[in-house]
């Protein structure tokens, strides 16, 4: 039971682990690799939209992703181990009965025929009455209560105390499965709605560009423009054509991965309702934010617990060399070819000392301190991890808050910038080169935009997640 928190705990920082490998490094997200990527689909697709926002996308996760459901499970196996560790506390009392007909060979029982003579001695004719044979049978009908208990062990009482510090750690790694599964499926929102407004941002290009186009057309055909001005603004209109279709499949994409997570069906159409958050957050030292997850962190809570565990399971070993106490009893009636009844019962305390088995007491006392000092260290760098953790998230926040702002001022002055040149152009002032530069310009400060707040909420998420507040605090953080 020990090792099973210990691995569940170990499973999600993994699962987070690979989620980041998989993200940095472009791979298509898979199930087989991390859990929470997979879900359990809950219902079927339908020919209705899915309107879906991002607390309703949460709310489904929560309810249906994989990686969870394997946590539950793990707390829901770690209760029943602890109800069995409980039993060693309580009596066992069972009830027994049986019927039958048994045949005896007296002979193979020691009573030969000499044995027999001797008795039969004892009778005035010099024999049993009416003879006897060495093979005789009876009916048997019995029932019995058993009842035991063991009054004291010292075993028993660590293996109680490992038990529910083992159930705990459980608990703690299936919240902690709830922070991940919060953090990976409103970052896949975040990062669909960043792929939504790149595709708005495509079309209202398009449209520009299919707007310039038309004007260069016919300018040309007016004899007013040159044909390269014609040939400069269809170039400009099929590059941002191409812009739209990479735009929309990634988006169709990202919706797939979205609805993986969540449960939903792959052939569902889903709409998403909510616009990209932004809002400003308060400004956090480290000494508050780290004081914060010291208290929330289910992870760090975890392995409290996991240490708790295997401290008691090294005391377990310890108490061996302790006595046990135990009391057993039992309540029987019996009766022998229709006889009558007759009780029989037994009531018997016993102690058992071990005597020498210092070998195997020591050997199990070494493997479970190494098992202690391995989860202390671990707690230790952990403590650490936290206080990095913290800090670099502040700084990321910090830094793509200020990208933020630069982005949002790029975008106003490629906008002004085309504005101005579209004004130049329409009075004949210049070619279309300048307008196509600027309207370049712009798609890039507009990408940029969207880029600088996905990244600006994704660092939102990691701080409030190593703070260990994210699943209740997510919307705080990420602002309306």
């Amino acid at each position: 039971m020990h090792h099973f928190a210990l691995r569940s705990g170990a499973k999600t920082l993994a699962c987070a682990a690979a989620f980041w490998v998989a993200a940095a490094s472009g791979q298509n997200p898979s199930s087989a690799l991390n859990p929470f990527f997979g879900s359990v689909t809950a219902h079927p697709a339908t020919d209705e939209t899915l309107m879906l926002s991002l607390d309703d996308a949460v709310r489904r996760g929560l309810d249906n992703n994989l990686g969870l459901r394997e946590a539950e499970s793990g707390e829901t196996a770690l209760h029943g181990e602890r109800n069995q560790a409980l039993q060693g506390f309580l009596p066992t009392i069972t009830l027994t009965g049986a019927t039958g007909v048994y045949e005896h060979n007296l002979a193979a029982e020691g009573f030969g025929p000499g044995v027999i003579a001797k008795f039969a001695t004892l009778f005035p004719s010099g024999q049993f009455p009416g003879g006897m044979s060495l093979i005789t049978k009876d009916d048997l009908t019995e029932g019995r209560v058993h009842y035991s208990q063991t009054l004291f062990s010292g075993p028993v009482i660590a293996g109680w105390r490992a038990a529910g510090a083992a159930e705990r750690a459980a608990h703690f790694a299936k919240m902690t499965a709830r922070g991940e599964v919060v953090q990976q499926v409103a970052t896949a929102y975040l990062h669909a709605i960043a792929a939504s407004s790149e595709v708005d941002n495509a079309k209202a290009l398009v449209a520009e560009s299919q707007v310039q186009f038309d004007h260069a057309h016919a300018a040309h055909e007016a004899g007013t423009a040159a044909n390269l001005d014609e040939l400069r603004a269809k170039v400009e209109l099929q590059s941002q054509q191409q812009a739209l279709i990479y735009a929309q499949n990634a988006y169709e994409k990202d919706l797939i991965l979205l609805k993986r997570e969540i449960g939903v069906a792959p052939g569902q159409k889903i709409a998403l309702t909510d616009p990209a958050p932004y809002s400003d957050l308060a400004e956090q030292t480290p000494e508050e934010v780290r004081a914060i997850a010291y208290k929330s962190r289910q992870d760090y809570q975890n392995l409290q617990n996991q240490a708790v565990a295997y401290k008691a399971i090294h005391a377990s070993y310890r108490s061996q060399r302790y006595p046990t106490l135990r009391f057993d009893s039992y309540y029987g009636t019996s009766t022998v070819n229709g006889a009558g009844t007759r009780g029989d019962f037994l009531a018997m305390g016993s102690l058992s000392v071990p005597i020498f088995r210092e070998a195997s007491l020591r050997g199990d006392e070494d493997a479970s301190q190494a098992q202690v000092e391995a989860v202390n260290a671990q707690l230790a760098d952990l403590t650490n991890l936290i206080d990095k953790q913290v800090r670099s998230a502040l700084l990321d926040v910090n830094a793509s808050h200020r990208l933020v702002d630069v982005a949002r001022s790029n975008v106003e002055l490629a906008t002004r910038a085309l504005s101005d040149e579209t004004d130049r152009v329409n009075a004949g002032v210049d070619d279309n080169l300048p307008l196509v530069t600027a309207q370049t310009a712009l798609a890039s400060a507009e990408n940029n935009q969207v880029e600088s707040l996905y990244r600006y909420n994704l660092s939102k998420l990691a701080l409030a997640r190593a703070a260990g507040v994210l699943e209740q605090q997510y919307r705080d953080y990420l602002g309306k």
